[in-house]
């Protein structure tokens, strides 16, 4: 899997300066797990990579971080939960400042 990780964010680095990051980084609702979380992957490096934080932590770290980032939201999709769990904290937070105020 680390390999995976430092691959995807080299490959980050090379396509970025190509250009067309799209064709890599969007897949199909039948696509299969793998390919979701290469892309995830590759969307999260390089968003990382256009926010100049990309190697701001250790390779490993930064890896870690992606992955786990992208392993968390594709579990959330799977579940059916990755719009609601957003909504549903949106509105505890309201909750919460509302209770404050």
């Amino acid at each position: 899997m680390k390999k995976q990780i430092y691959a995807v964010i080299f490959a980050v680095s090379a396509l970025a300066s190509c250009g067309n990051l799209s064709q890599y980084t969007t897949v199909g609702e039948n696509a299969s797990v793998k390919a979701k979380l290469r892309a995830c992957m590759l969307n999260e490096a390089n968003a990382k990579f256009q926010e100049g934080t990309l190697l701001s932590k250790s390779l490993t770290e930064t890896a870690d971080e992606i992955s786990d980032t992208c392993i968390k939201r594709l579990a959330l999709q799977a579940a059916g939960l990755d719009t609601e769990a957003a909504s549903n904290a949106q509105t505890i937070l309201n909750n919460l400042i509302n209770a404050a105020d």
